[in-house]
């Protein structure tokens, strides 16, 4: 009755939204919704944007942000011929389907990976595809390293951050010149690296290393970037902008240095949601984060597209 009910639902949630897409509303797995962009133009090339962090959805959304990045990214590639799929991350999903809190706080980083391969592996099995490239933006990036070992072409990493996560919390909480707290946060996260939560950690770092979200950090530190990426034997396309206030283009270095036969694109005047910004103050930048009909910059479609097209 399972199947049927997903076999029903796939069936009648085809829609056109364009002359030249079709978009098809699809269910992966219990915990992966997403839409496929279908080209009218044959094509044997299939496109899977990975999100970055929160509970972002499809088109690259939170509550209160609304941007439509990864939207706007799968129809300027569905436009030229390449089919995409997108997907809301697992635990917006578990949210949409009345999860507990309790249960979302058990959701892991591998969760992400696991979520990821399922979906290539679903287009894999259905022959209709046989090129598939994996595309991650921000935490996304390395959801889809590990996810982009079998039966994926080429990998496309968005604003991915090079550093682990614990380097990168280390060295936000040193913007803020507090010393204290980063050999603070640093004892925690060797306690994290034994597989052990730190119960004593520092209270004024309580929003980092809450017990709730320990076991999540502990799982996310366990993976470098550069270290992932250099296991990948796959071509490699990494992308930043030059006003990505979030991940910042020595990011991008870093992960070209890991992977050197990779391409390194630089975009100018890219912010982290794929908007075009030539200011440099943040709150220009950041305002770009809620405006859903402004349209990504076209640089970036561009370079993908050349990339997967060759």
């Amino acid at each position: 009755m399972k199947n049927l009910l997903l076999i029903i639902g796939i069936l009648f949630s085809v829609t056109s939204i364009a002359q030249n897409i079709i978009a098809q509303d699809l269910i992966i797995s219990d915990y992966v919704e997403g839409t496929l962009l279908i080209p009218n133009t044959k094509t044997n090339t299939l496109a899977i944007i990975i999100p970055g962090s929160g509970p972002t959805d499809r088109d690259g959304n939170q509550n209160f942000m609304k941007s439509n990045s990864l939207k706007f990214l799968a129809q300027d590639l569905s436009n030229k011929g390449i089919a995409t799929f997108r997907y809301d991350k697992r635990a917006l999903t578990m949210l949409k389907k009345g999860a507990s809190e309790k249960q979302i706080k058990k959701v892991r980083f591998d969760d992400f990976a696991t979520d990821a391969k399922k979906v290539v592996s679903y287009f894999k099995n259905r022959i209709r595809y046989d090129k598939i490239y994996i595309i991650g933006h921000s935490q996304g990036s390395l959801v889809g390293m590990l996810a982009a070992t079998e039966n994926v072409e080429g990998f496309i990493s968005i604003a991915g951050p090079g550093k682990p996560i614990d380097q990168i919390i280390l060295d936000q909480i040193g913007m803020m010149g507090a010393n204290d707290l980063v050999e603070s946060a640093k004892k925690t996260f060797e306690i994290m690296k034994t597989g052990k939560v730190d119960k004593n950690f520092n209270p004024g770092l309580a929003n980092i290393f809450n017990l709730d979200i320990q076991p999540f950090i502990m799982n996310w530190i366990s993976y470098s970037p550069t270290e992932e990426l250099a296991k990948l034997i796959i071509p490699t396309l990494i992308i930043n902008g030059t006003n990505d206030i979030q991940v910042a283009t020595a990011d991008a270095e870093l992960l070209k240095k890991a992977k050197e036969n990779s391409e390194l694109v630089i975009i100018e005047n890219m912010n982290h949601v794929f908007k075009t910004v030539a200011s440099k103050d943040p709150q220009e930048n950041t305002k770009t984060y809620n405006m859903p009909q402004l349209k990504n910059a076209p640089e970036l479609a561009r370079e993908i597209i050349v990339f997967i097209k060759k």
